[in-house]
């Protein structure tokens, strides 16, 4: 499918902001909108056929807005929603047949303090819908928690990290089977194309990209630019995998039959 010298993009961290449905303020900040619409706009000329909707801070546990979302996507889209421990194992069945194929949990902006919690709700998650779990977190901060992270059936950790002290966690994490998001490149502190490198030595089907459109509260917006980052870092064969079978692989080749329940629906 990337043979063209134009490489199709699954961009695996995006954020639709409908103000059509509710949004929440999270340390005073409302996002500005940000369409289905809009988004396809952007992408379009960037070759992004496929990608993950991403419910973030304002969304709260909101999924109105990401079943409209998918549904004006398509299936060649998923959803990382975020939820209540409270949920009940019939709502994950119905958010997986809908399009849910991860659970998000901030530890950047969010109220999770306990990584036990984290762990046993994301174990069920899976164990019921199939679900992974991605984390929003300094990634130095989870330090001590490698040993039990890693327990977890997949984890996938966003935007690098964050910050250059948090890289050897990282790739420790990486050792234990872990999935890296290269996002938000205008958010991070870090030397982003070393992190790159260590990343993709240490295991070249970790690093998924993403363009953290419309990359909210972030020093800089994400650009093209970033993309060509990717490739000039990596070379073609390496960013062929983190533009897009990386995260295919991740987020429907390794799915269950809740896609295959979807596409028939």
């Amino acid at each position: 499918m990337n043979t063209a010298a134009n490489i199709e993009i699954f961009d695996s961290h995006c954020h639709i902001i409908d103000p059509h449905y509710p949004i929440i303020s999270n340390q005073g900040y409302i996002p500005p909108a940000f369409t289905v619409e809009q988004y396809i706009s952007e992408v379009k000329p960037l070759n992004v056929v496929s990608g993950a909707i991403v419910s973030g801070s304002f969304h709260g546990f909101d999924q109105s807005y990401l079943r409209a979302s998918l549904k004006m996507l398509g299936s060649s889209y998923v959803g990382v929603t975020q939820v209540s421990q409270h949920i009940t194992d019939k709502e994950i069945l119905d958010l997986s047949i809908e399009g849910v194929r991860a659970l998000r949990f901030n530890l950047f902006r969010g109220n999770i303090d306990s990584v036990d919690e984290i762990i046993d709700l994301a174990i069920r998650a899976h164990a019921v819908g199939g679900w992974h779990a991605e984390i929003y977190a300094e990634a130095d901060a989870l330090g001590p928690y490698i040993g039990k992270l890693s327990k977890l059936p997949q984890i996938v950790i966003d935007h690098l990290g964050m910050t250059e002290a948090g890289l050897p966690v990282i790739l420790d994490l990486i050792d234990a089977g872990a999935r890296v998001k290269a996002t938000g490149f205008g958010r991070v502190n870090m030397n982003i194309p070393r992190a790159l490198e260590r990343i993709a030595v240490r295991n070249e089907n970790a690093l998924i990209f993403g363009t953290d459109l419309p990359s909210t509260r972030a020093k800089r917006p994400f650009n093209s630019s970033d993309i060509q980052l990717v490739k000039d870092v990596l070379g073609y064969q390496l960013a062929c995998k983190v533009l897009w079978s990386n995260a295919f692989n991740l987020y429907f080749a390794e799915s269950h039959s809740c896609k295959i329940k979807r596409d028939e629906n």
